[in-house]
């Protein structure tokens, strides 16, 4: 059993369960989906994150106590990543990190598309602290991209970043899993884009047997 871990407040278990949802589609992993408190718009600064760690560690402790096998802290920033792991006995794997080892080892022109002012600290970390960063116009934190509007942004900051020659965009925002974009892109555009959510799935499909 996978414990996933939603940084995104919401009372909907079926939005709460949607990236759980992902992964046994493509993975054949079970898993439980929570999300930490009083964070409606999730993790999109500095001071969000901040708030958000201790709530974080302390869901982990809590899924590892409910029976779950290995943790997937489902933010591409991966916030507090080194205190989840130092507080449980099971493997953690984050969305950032996930995405970004996936987008270094294609050694393809890449990009990184969020929400954030930067690129998450996994993705410079990886990547490099150069690599080419985009964020959707209109686009501050994650319910912007539950819109009509938001979904249409993104395709289009997706399209702009592929036409500047970029091959592979890594998404450094599980709200673009939970929009289908890596899809939308390949239908639409042609192009790939390395969902977070899909990548944190494959490492976790090693270490969190059913």
């Amino acid at each position: 059993m996978l414990g996933i871990i939603r940084v995104l407040t919401h009372d909907d278990p079926n939005f709460v369960g949607e990236h759980g949802r992902l992964i046994e589609q493509q993975y054949g992993i079970a898993s439980l989906s929570r999300c930490i408190a009083d964070q409606p718009t999730g993790i999109f600064d500095a001071a969000s994150e901040a708030r958000a760690v201790p709530k974080i560690v302390a869901l982990g402790r809590q899924l590892e106590q409910d029976g779950c096998k290995a943790l997937f802290l489902s933010c591409a920033a991966d916030p507090g990543l080194a205190a989840l792991r130092q507080a449980v006995s099971i493997p953690v794997v984050s969305a950032g990190s996930a995405a970004a080892s996936i987008a270094a080892l294609l050694q393809r022109p890449v990009a990184v598309m969020g929400i954030g002012a930067n690129a998450p600290a996994p993705f410079r970390n990886l990547l490099g602290e150069d690599i080419l960063y985009a964020r959707p116009q209109g686009v501050t934190n994650t319910t912007d991209l539950l819109t009509p509007e938001g979904r249409e942004a993104s395709l289009a900051c997706a399209d702009g970043l592929y036409r500047q020659g970029i091959e592979v965009i890594a998404f450094s925002c599980t709200g673009f899993s939970t929009i289908a974009l890596a899809g939308a892109i390949n239908r639409q555009l042609g192009k790939i884009a390395i969902d977070a959510v899909s990548a944190a799935g494959l490492f976790a499909s090693q270490l969190a047997p059913n």
